[in-house]
């Protein structure tokens, strides 16, 4: 009995423990790292939607002289026609929806520069909490200077042409989706020298180089005022070409400042002065 029971010990001992797959899923090391980032990817839409909700609501208090102030240049002149039941409400909607874009904007390009740029460091941070406000400010800034400046020179013009021949009437979507897409661009524009700010801080191009290419850059912002103004004469894309270019102006003043001399790879300012030494 005791030999037997030693045999048996000894069969039964050896016996492999089940796989640890049969218990509990393994988990791929190479997989841990992505599921973090998309873990981190829907807090940060989460924490954006949730700013874009606060700017809406705050836009609704608002949003009646939003759209006032768009349609006040019209009076006397032409008069916008609503053409189904429910169209009040649209763009009563989409009013607030743009104020309250423009209020969260801060909070909503913070979290996406988090997620792309992570492990900053805490003077980055510092830059970026300087940069998000302005970005704001400046795109704030491009809409007030179109709805104050540019919007009255140009709706007059349009108005006035073949006024003898036809007599205006706009449909109010489609004089609201005009109006609108029009400030955006121009407040997109405005944002001139933040982008050559990020440009110069990536070492993409110098001060030295925007300095030197002002030429280009008129001709650049020409075609962009061109794009953005509505109509096709020359005076009111000249009212939008000024700001541009002092923004231009500005862009290199804050180069000055986040200039970053790249370690390697390509950058215009290195193959300028290639050029030049080949020369």
């Amino acid at each position: 009995m005791t030999e037997q029971s030693d045999d048996l010990s000894g069969t039964i001992s050896p016996e492999p423990a089940p796989p640890a797959s049969d218990e509990t899923p393994a988990v791929d090391p190479a997989a841990q790292p992505l599921i973090a980032h998309l873990l981190e990817l829907r807090d940060r839409l989460i924490k954006a939607t949730a700013a874009l909700v606060i700017g809406l609501v705050i836009g609704l208090f608002f949003a009646r002289r939003f759209l006032e102030l768009l349609i006040a240049f019209l009076q006397g002149a032409s008069q916008l026609q609503l053409l189904s039941p429910a169209e009040p409400i649209f763009l009563y909607l989409k009013a607030a929806l743009i104020m309250g874009t423009i209020i969260a904007s801060p909070f909503v390009l913070y979290q996406i520069f988090a997620f792309i740029v992570p492990g900053l460091t805490d003077s980055e941070k510092r830059g970026l909490y300087l940069a998000l406000p302005m970005a704001a400010g400046l795109f704030a800034l491009g809409v007030a200077f179109g709805i104050f400046v540019v919007l009255p020179f140009t709706l007059r013009y349009l108005q006035t042409f073949l006024a003898d021949l036809i007599k205006a009437e706009y449909g109010a979507s489609f004089y609201m989706n005009f109006v609108l897409s029009f400030l955006l661009w121009l407040g997109i524009g405005f944002e001139l020298p933040l982008f050559i700010a990020i440009l110069a801080r990536l070492g993409i191009v110098s001060p030295q180089q925007l300095r030197h290419f002002w030429r280009y850059a008129i001709v650049i912002i020409a075609v962009l005022a061109a794009v953005i103004t509505p109509t096709p004469d020359p005076f009111n894309m000249t009212i939008v070409m000024a700001p541009l270019f002092l923004l231009y102006i500005f862009g290199i003043f804050l180069a000055h400042l986040v200039y970053k001399k790249r370690d390697g790879g390509f950058s215009f300012s290195d193959s300028g002065k290639k050029d030049d030494s080949g020369a």
